[in-house]
């Protein structure tokens, strides 16, 4: 399967930075591959909510329904996604006091079908993924602090 994880220190609170990142309305202004997001439940994420992306990535547009499956409130949030003829990714944000301010540890495992074939797409993948990865959270640092 898969994995991309890297971490960043932040200068804003951990509370703001978790708040920003588990607000799917503000996802298109970090998320570099985010497109659109639809049927975000009223009322706040808890453990169960789900909602639809719409991501581009590795010129492949694509939807991803993700589950919300642990929330702890302001450090730990674990999602599930399901993608496209049964793509599936597992993501982790974890987030602790770093002096003044958040390290955020962000962790996405992904597996796609087709065997072999699937494998060797991933690496291509991932590469990618990586990258926006990357991007992303540098867009997310500028956000948190600005």
């Amino acid at each position: 399967m898969p994995k991309a994880e890297t971490t960043i220190d932040i200068a804003a609170p951990p509370e703001h930075v978790f708040e920003l990142l588990m607000d799917p309305s503000r996802l298109g202004e970090w998320v570099t591959a985010s497109r659109s997001v639809s049927g975000v439940p009223d009322g706040g994420l808890k453990v169960g909510s789900s909602f639809t992306q719409r991501l581009s990535l590795a010129r492949s547009e694509f939807a991803v329904r993700w589950r919300i499956d642990e929330l702890e409130r302001p450090r730990l949030a674990v999602w599930s996604g399901e993608g496209p003829k049964g793509t599936t990714a597992h993501v982790r944000y974890e987030i602790e006091p770093a002096g003044d301010g958040a390290r955020f540890r962000y962790v996405n495992e992904y597996e796609l079908p087709g065997g072999f074939i699937g494998n060797v797409a991933g690496r291509v993948s991932s590469r990618a993924a990586e990258r926006a990865m990357k991007s992303s959270l540098k867009k997310l640092k500028r956000l948190a602090e600005s």
